[in-house]
């Protein structure tokens, strides 16, 4: 549970366009804000209470520090909020027909009526459904890939009525198939209360495990299970309980608690259901222990001892683990071993071993077949081996860029691998793949409405040279006919860069609105992601995280060089710790950018770093630094974009934030726009919109999410000049 990035398919590509006064010009319209309708066409100027911070011999001021409420509901900071909301809407007034249009047109791309494609776990054939303009799944199963007997086993529309913010947790199903756990989040803070469904009469069980981290893990009596539990304050999920069904949770086991919070702790089971694990991740260490599944009182048991920059997952084949690890690989290798002799690494033995320049992602396996991933270049395959030929077939596919990830393949005893592949150009598609032959079956690929036609568009892959030398992958796609690479299209960047997270290049129908209007889209893979491999997020972390907004810098100053986008039309965006990159770069290099978008910016990057009660601080040390240290102090706050803005011009922003942010507080951004209008020397727009009602990821419905697109595309459309 990071500062995560968005899904690039569902994130809002938000820049705002027009001016506001400067900062000398509203100064004299300062006062403190008392309620929403103080605010018309001038910029709220949250009030000045100096709050000193020293540590390491130096003292820092934070002008804004009480505009902080862990309870969210002190009335001064709410009036604030609200005043921020509705100054954003006067400045926006004028772009609220363009809004509605864009509305129905990514409304009109989208099939209202939509089924995934079932996947088979258990005896049952699981799929969900959406209908006509309700904004959340209906949940099925059947006993056939056809559905000829299906049953409804929860419907989100139903259980979201009353509330503005809903969301369900992973679907569970018990081994008898009888029983399903869900949990639901009313808040939007990631803590979830777990629901028990009878599915054979559809009734709930009195059972109700409240603070969870949203799902559970069956043992195979059919009656107990696993569930972590959130701390309250920093809503780290450090508790691994055991609860019988038809017993209150105060009498719950704690069978695992995590006592160093650097660690997150999560659960799953083996393919072939005889175990259960207790994951243990930190930034730069991974371990898990092991628990039967057969047994209601087994008590865990370490695979090995936790070791310093050793990572390692296991998957179950029989009596053997495959071990997928860094040891003695920087770009990790696949080892097995016997299950009796895995606490010892001396009996670890090498099935792939480390290549050099070539990351394995990761492996799935089935009886008679093994199959990993692994990246090359930037660019992700599958292949699968025969266990006992040892042949191998690389599973191929067309694009020259793309993404492709296995999937529900939960039965061992099977010959067919399911994936889902999409490229820029290529709508998200399910492929079972025959692991013998390597022949494809499309299951089904995203509908996209209208006149979408996956001709009109070209993608490419290239690579930029970086101010150090080094080689940046970026991907990019456009409007074949509307792009004559001579300078003139509006070009958007967009860049993460953080936890090793890797945004491989995917389709998205919302996109197609900005490039049917002449856009150039381009993902920056900066260094802190894996595109390139572990050493590329090694160098983009810790004490080289400035690599990070550098590369991104780079990109933009090249691909405006190559002519793949416009001097004067160049915006970026980002999210969560891509805020971060966003809030680092208007620092660095303002003048580049017509436009930017920061959500869910993760930008008081010191402060959050010191204090410990925030969730995500200690579990984090490891990506950013411990700032008790004066070395991470220094380092970090030379770069911190809140600490760091200073009396210059920079671009028109447009900063988001959810009240009940649980990744990042919806304070940081508040305080940064905050201090931006305080120093900022320019005339550009600064808005703020806070959802009053979402958190990290956002609204909640399919189609609140669309209202939010199509108001982030007026604000990019509107500044470039384009008004339909």
């Amino acid at each position: 549970m990071t500062r995560t990035p968005f899904a690039l398919a569902a994130l809002s590509l938000a820049i705002l366009s027009g001016c506001n006064k400067a900062p000398e010009e509203t100064q004299k319209n300062t006062v403190q804000v008392e309620s929403a309708q103080a605010v018309t066409a001038v910029a709220p100027i949250a009030k000045k209470v100096p709050h000193e911070m020293t540590i390491h011999g130096d003292t820092r001021i934070d002008n804004y520090y009480w505009l902080r409420d862990d309870e969210r509901k002190a009335p001064e900071i709410i009036n604030y909020l609200e005043a921020e909301n509705a100054y954003s809407d006067a400045m926006l007034a004028h772009t609220k027909k363009l809004q509605s249009s864009l509305f129905e047109e990514l409304k009109g791309r989208i099939q209202k009526d939509d089924d995934s494609v079932p996947v088979k776990d258990g005896q049952y054939y699981y799929s969900s459904q959406t209908r006509g303009d309700n904004e959340y799944a209906t949940y099925l199963r059947s006993s056939d890939f056809a559905g000829t007997d299906q049953e409804v086993i929860l419907d989100v529309n139903e259980l979201a009525k009353g509330h503005d913010y809903f969301a369900v947790s992973s679907l569970n199903v018990s081994p008898n198939d009888n029983l399903m756990a869900y949990g639901e989040d009313t808040v939007s803070r990631r803590v979830y209360n777990i629901k028990i469904k009878d599915l054979s009469t559809g009734k709930l069980l009195d059972d109700t495990l409240e603070g969870t981290s949203g799902y559970v893990v069956w043992a195979n009596d059919n009656k107990t299970v696993y569930y972590i539990k959130k701390d309250a304050q920093t809503l780290l999920g450090y508790q691994v309980y055991r609860h019988t069904l038809g017993t209150p949770q105060s009498d719950d086991e704690l069978v695992y608690e995590e006592t160093d919070t650097s660690y997150y702790t999560g659960m799953s089971k083996s393919k072939d259901g005889s175990e259960i694990y207790i994951w243990h991740s930190s930034t730069d260490a991974s371990g898990l222990s092991v628990l039967n599944a057969n047994d209601v009182n087994a008590k865990p048991k370490r695979l090995i001892e936790r070791e310093a920059n050793l990572e390692y997952s296991i998957s179950k084949l029989g009596n053997t683990y495959y071990i997928v690890t860094n040891l003695n690989a920087v770009n990790f290798q696949l080892m097995k071993v016997d299950i009796d002799k895995a606490g010892d690494k001396a009996n670890w033995q090498s099935v792939i071993p480390a290549r050099e320049g070539i990351k394995l992602e990761g492996v799935e396996l089935f009886d008679d077949y093994l199959v990993y991933q692994q990246r090359e270049m930037g660019q992700s395959t599958l292949i699968a081996r025969n266990l006992t030929s040892g042949k191998e077939l690389p599973l191929s596919f067309n694009d020259s860029a793309y993404t492709i990830n296995a999937y529900g393949n939960n039965e061992l005893d099977s010959d067919t691998l399911r994936v889902y592949y999409t490229s820029m150009t290529t709508p998200g598609s399910s492929y079972d793949v025959n692991l013998a032959t390597g022949e494809k079956t499309l299951l089904k690929q995203q509908t996209v409405l209208g006149d979408f036609n996956a001709d009109n568009y070209a993608s490419e892959r290239i690579f930029v040279t970086a101010r150090d030398g080094v080689e940046v992958p970026v991907s990019l796609v456009y409007r074949k006919e509307l792009f004559k690479k001579d300078g003139t299209n509006p070009l958007l960047q967009y860049g993460y860069g953080s936890y090793g997270a890797t945004m491989d290049p995917s389709f998205s129908s919302a996109r197609l609105t900005l490039l049917d209007r002449g856009f150039v889209f381009a993902i920056a893979h900066v260094r802190g992601s894996q595109m390139l491999g572990r050493p590329w997020y090694e160098a983009g972390k810790l004490l080289t995280k400035k690599n990070t907004f550098n590369d991104f810098v780079d990109v933009t100053k090249s691909l405006v060089e190559q002519k793949y986008g416009a001097k004067d039309s160049i915006f970026a965006q980002g999210g969560s710790a891509g805020g971060l990159l966003m809030g680092a770069v208007a620092n660095q290099a303002p003048e580049l950018y017509k436009g930017m978008v920061a959500q869910v910016a993760f930008v008081d990057v010191v402060t959050t770093m010191l204090d410990e009660t925030i969730p995500l601080t200690t579990n984090e040390y490891g990506e950013w630094g411990n700032p008790n240290e004066k070395e991470y102090y220094d380092y970090m706050l030379s770069y911190s974009p809140y600490d760091q803005v200073s009396k210059q011009d920079y671009p028109n922003m447009l900063v988001t934030t959810g009240l009940h942010d649980s990744q990042v507080q919806y304070f940081e951004p508040a305080k940064w726009v905050a201090k931006l209008r305080d120093y900022k020397t320019d005339d550009n727009k600064l808005l703020f919109k806070i959802d009053m009602e979402a958190g990290h990821g956002g609204a909640s419905g399919r189609f609140k999410r669309l209202e939010d697109a199509a108001l982030n595309y007026a604000f990019m459309l509107d500044l470039a000049g384009i008004k339909k």
